[in-house]
């Protein structure tokens, strides 16, 4: 059996482990604060929630900094270990996926299961970090083997370049209707943008249309080629229906972006470990999209939005090659029979 921790800030660990976990031979037992996904057809074991109530200015929540988030004391944490430690305890899984979360990588090499981390880009060379990638087994990265690093060989050398990976990779993509539709493409886990900088960008590009998806708008302007959908669960008929998507950079809209091939316009959020900016800038040095460093003043949409129409988004081939989940999967199914 692969046991599979998928975090829950974001809905791209959960989408990814998904669609992993569809291609595996191998059965695979989930582990999340999040429910389980849609169409997911083995075991899910929903965590208790470990960062409620928590003073982080009154607890220690690094073990002195040698781990991420282990605030003392916390009921929670205890219980999502000791939910975890018991199906590890069982002896079923034979190697355990970890998206992401140094101290459930740790947990289970030492009940002496190898460890198969799913790698962030940005800045890792933290101790928790390198403590995780250390001890992996494998290291599954969703970005092509092209982009940049400046990772120590040691990781290199156990390192699987997966693609972007995406729960729509090999749908059929169309062709979008006559006129001008922008997708702004937001997620869940937080943006340095307003409402009202999307609506001045409306504003200003008035033979577009704008579709906003992602959290409900406070403060948007009440213009005729401006509509906020909130969030939505069909977002692959709207990828397909439009001519330029607008999105942060995190992993799961780049890999649903790069399915649908579309061109884009990538904006990085502010994130921990400075973790979009360096995936945007490795999109801006392959020449994938258009890549702009913070939200645009208002007159310049249009000439962004012009940039990425003739940019195209043939080159999202490139960073998702559509075949990410199937390799990932056969690593593990591998991994699994070698520790019978």
């Amino acid at each position: 059996m692969i046991g599979y921790y998928a975090h829950h800030l974001g809905a791209g660990h959960i989408h990814r482990a998904a669609a992993i976990a569809a291609e595996a031979k191998t059965p695979v037992i989930g582990f999340s604060t999040k429910a389980a996904p849609n169409g997911w057809t083995g075991r899910w074991i929903q965590l208790p929630d470990d960062a409620d109530a928590i003073d982080s200015a009154a607890t220690d929540i690094t073990a002195g900094g040698t781990l991420h988030w282990v605030p003392s004391g916390h009921a929670g944490l205890r219980d999502r270990m000791g939910l975890i430690g018991k199906e590890l305890a069982k002896g079923e899984i034979r190697v355990m996926v970890v998206d992401v979360s140094v101290e459930v990588s740790v947990f289970a090499r030492l009940h002496g299961i190898p460890v198969v981390v799913v790698a962030q880009p940005g800045d890792r060379d933290d101790r928790p970090h390198r403590l995780a990638y250390d001890l992996a087994e494998r290291l599954l990265v969703p970005w092509p083997h092209f982009a940049a690093s400046t990772w120590p060989r040691q990781w290199l050398d156990k390192t699987v370049h997966l693609g972007a990976l995406s729960r729509y990779d090999g749908r059929p993509t169309t062709t979008p209707e006559p006129g001008r539709r922008v997708l702004a493409l937001w997620g869940s886990g937080g943006l340095d943008i307003r409402a009202q900088d999307v609506s001045a960008a409306a504003a200003a590009t008035p033979e577009w249309h704008w579709d906003v998806l992602g959290p409900p708008a406070s403060g948007a302007a009440d213009l005729p080629n401006l509509i906020w959908h909130g969030w939505v669960d069909d977002v692959w008929s709207r990828l397909s229906a439009t001519d330029i998507v607008v999105t942060h950079a995190g992993q799961n809209a780049l890999a649903e972006v790069a399915a649908a091939r579309r061109p884009a316009v990538v904006i990085p959020q502010e994130r921990p470990h400075n973790e979009q900016h360096a995936t945007a800038a490795m999109l801006h040095q392959a020449g994938i999209a258009v890549v702009r460093p913070g939200w645009p003043e208002p007159e310049q949409w249009p000439h962004v939005l012009k940039r990425a129409k003739i940019h195209g988004g043939t080159e999202w081939s490139r960073w998702s090659p559509g075949d990410g989940a199937t390799r990932a999967a056969s690593v593990l199914d591998d991994l699994a029979n070698a520790h019978r």
